[in-house]
């Protein structure tokens, strides 16, 4: 029987090739759309799953009362690892890490600045990143020891083994090659070229036990079988019971697992984060697929005309109902499995470039049994699905009502039918006025006002001999006319990399807590940068010496201090009092799709990473680069020139909303062709099935035009 089923079905299709073609094509696009997904939405939540110690290790994370709302944040002090690890016997292993430092590697002509992180000898203990070569027990013990990757170990000594030999880094220690890791995942969070151990930051005198200094990552690796809300409470009090002066602040476990997906908290609270832009598209993919099943089942109820004789005959040799089910089931089994196979087609050409769209290395494995399966499930659900109410509705013709014509109700106001197609057009739209939601929203924000001149704006690191030469790099790229203005900053305008509730004025209610971003530059920061000065004016260390003390701040800044003249008032921050010389309009120092911190620039007295150089229009950008790079390699030749354009750096800021906008215009239109290629046939059918009324039309006087506006 299932034979005869079988071979009724590819008839069918071949006779009724349209409409075959209709039905495959939908539900291919469908189901292609709902892969892609389905592999990308695999892929963010398999992040970092693939750690064998996953289950018990936790980040630690920070709570603090606020103003009546309770903050959280993942960044702890330096010292609190080795104190949570000595203190509480049901924890294994604990590790701290800087995430990210940037040091040059040097080995004989080959020079690379790299990003990787400092770290304790438990990390990879912790973490599963399989070693190639070294011993894992020992390999980050040694203070000049270095754990490289495998393609980075390839850059430095090409095909030669990377294992004992020794490399410069920074130009100031050698360091051992103790290890050399297998290449990182790509779903994994962590991302870094090398090693170093937490030993080597007590050496440079990067170390302290400032319980107020929250500048490192720590995680926690608990023994098994330990409760880990036993051990929260346990370490909830930690901050208090080693710092009296250190604030009420909550020390507690986060899953390890869950950080990526769930990053977001308000007042205290898990409040999503990467996990809701995963459900929105999962439920697009969920439509797309049920947009597709509609126009299977619609174009084949369409079609029950021509197949209802043959539901009578059946019934009247004596096939039941749930037989008639089955073949009809059976046949949309049929063209889902038709259509899965073009759709797999259709996912392997369409995926590099996917992956290239989103930024994700996604790939398809074929030979997965758990792909195999999810394929032949997906068939399955497709095909009752889609099939579900054509069976349902074919198999309840009564012979009877088949020979006297009266099994269509073709007048009625509503049907199934029309209701499908009512729904299928409405997920269309609702998908089409998210897309114009979210194109406006992120048009919005980019119009939005920087507050600085970003264009002809590059920023590079300031490292080797460029701070013991910088005044003289700054007088030639000035003299030579490649640059119209030069400051040094603490972080690219781009970025906050301080911020503190600790600063103290006048008039401060110590009761409200506010965090207030810290930024420190040189002379002419606003002239340099293009800020806006409302009030005071810029650093001039040439004309003022004292402005090494002296502190700008943003009318945020202004307003949360309560300065009726701010000029000349007094801010206390890090045992300095800074004096204030000027006010500048707010800019976007980080997110532009939040409102603006207020903000302290201080002087010359604080400490500097990076310089930023205004380009001079007159030269073209490539002119102006050349003559920089020339002056760089003269004042600090054993570092490569690396810089970054504040323009292009800030347009990095909506890739993700960007990538988002792009995936939802492009599944909008998939629904819309999907949804008409239903109404196409939809309307292709009517025509056929009233071809004599068409025909008696124009025999009375209709044009072609009437017939296509009738129709």
């Amino acid at each position: 029987m299932f034979k005869n089923y079988l071979k009724i079905a590819w008839r069918n299709l071949l006779r009724n090739k349209g409409f075959s073609l209709l039905n495959i094509v939908g539900l291919s696009i469908g189901l292609a759309v709902t892969a892609l997904i389905i592999i990308w939405i695999h892929f963010e939540i398999g992040m970092d799953q693939f750690h064998d110690h996953k289950d018990r290790t936790y980040q630690v994370y920070n709570q603090h009362p606020v103003n009546g709302e309770i903050w959280t944040w993942n960044s702890t002090p330096k010292i609190m690892a080795s104190v949570i690890e000595k203190e509480h016997p049901e924890v294994e292993s604990a590790v701290r890490m800087y995430e990210y430092v940037e040091f040059l590697f040097a080995k004989g002509n080959t020079r690379l600045n790299s990003k990787g992180m400092i770290t304790d000898t438990d990390f990879l203990k912790v973490f599963s990143f399989p070693l190639l070569e070294g011993n894992l027990e020992t390999v980050l013990e040694g203070v000049n020891s270095v754990v490289i990757t495998e393609t980075f170990a390839k850059k430095l000594f090409g095909n030669q083994s990377a294992m004992g030999k020794t490399v410069k880094v920074d130009n100031t220690d050698s360091f051992m090659i103790t290890g050399v890791l297998k290449d990182l995942p790509p779903n994994t969070y962590f991302e870094f070229d090398f090693l170093i151990p937490w030993a080597y930051s007590v050496q440079r005198g990067w170390d302290d036990k400032n319980w107020s200094n929250n500048s490192v990552a720590t995680f926690v690796m608990l023994k098994k079988g330990v409760d880990h809300h036993a051990v929260f409470e346990k370490i909830k009090h930690l901050r208090k019971s080693h710092d009296k002066d250190s604030p009420e602040m909550i020390t507690y476990l986060y899953p390890f697992t869950r950080s990526w997906l769930y990053s977001n908290f308000e007042n205290g609270k898990e409040v999503g984060g990467r996990i809701e832009v995963i459900r929105i598209f999962g439920i697009i993919a969920f439509m797309i697929l049920i947009i597709a099943c509609i126009n299977f089942m619609n174009l084949s109820t369409a079609r029950s005309q021509k197949r209802a004789k043959e539901v009578g005959v059946r019934k009247v040799i004596g096939a039941n109902r749930l037989a008639l089910i089955g073949q009809f089931l059976g046949e949309s089994i049929l063209i889902s499995s038709i259509a899965a196979v073009f759709a797999i087609l259709i996912v392997l050409v369409t995926l590099p470039h996917f992956s290239i769209l989103i930024d994700k290395p996604l790939s398809l494995d074929l030979t997965n049994i758990w792909f195999l399966a999810s394929v032949f499930g997906t068939i399955g659900f497709t095909g009752i699905l889609a099939g579900s109410y054509p069976a349902l509705f074919l198999s309840g013709f009564k012979p009877s009502s088949v020979l006297k014509g009266t099994f269509i109700k073709s007048n009625a106001m509503i049907t199934p039918r029309k209701v499908l197609v009512v729904l299928q057009f409405s997920i269309a739209i609702i998908l089409i006025t998210s897309s114009i939601i979210v194109t406006q929203q992120l048009q919005k924000v980019q119009d939005r006002q920087t507050g600085y001149a970003k264009n002809n704006l590059v920023y590079a690191a300031i490292d080797g001999d460029i701070e013991k030469n910088y005044a003289l790099i700054k007088e030639e790229l000035l003299r030579s006319g490649a640059a119209i203005s030069i400051t040094k900053t603490s972080a690219p305008i781009t970025e906050g990399w301080s911020n503190s509730w600790g600063f103290e004025w006048k008039g401060k209610n110590d009761e409200n807590k506010i965090l207030i971003q810290r930024f420190v530059a040189d002379d002419k920061v606003a002239k340099t940068l293009g800020l806006e000065i409302i009030a005071g004016r810029d650093f001039d260390l040439n004309t003022y010496p004292t402005d090494s003390t002296a502190a700008i701040i943003n009318e945020s800044a202004v307003a949360l201090m309560n300065f009726e003249e701010p000029i000349g008032q007094i801010i206390k921050d890090n045992g300095i009092d800074w004096h204030v010389v000027g006010v500048i309009k707010d800019f976007v120092l980080e997110s532009p799709f939040q409102e603006t911190d207020p903000m302290v620039i201080e002087g010359a007295k604080g400490w500097f990473n990076v310089m930023h150089i205004k380009f001079n229009t007159l030269h073209s950008t490539s002119k102006s680069l050349a003559m920089i790079k020339d002056t760089f390699k003269k004042y600090n030749p054993e570092y490569p020139f690396e810089y970054e354009f504040v323009d292009q750096e800030y347009a990095k800021k909506f890739d993700e909303e960007k990538i988002t906008s792009t995936l939802i215009d492009i599944f909008t239109l998939l629904t819309i062709f999907i949804s008409c290629l239903g109404l196409f046939g939809l309307v292709s059918y009517m025509a056929e099935h009233r071809i004599k009324e068409i025909g008696i039309r124009k025999v009375l006087g209709a044009s072609v035009s009437n017939i296509i506006l009738f129709l």
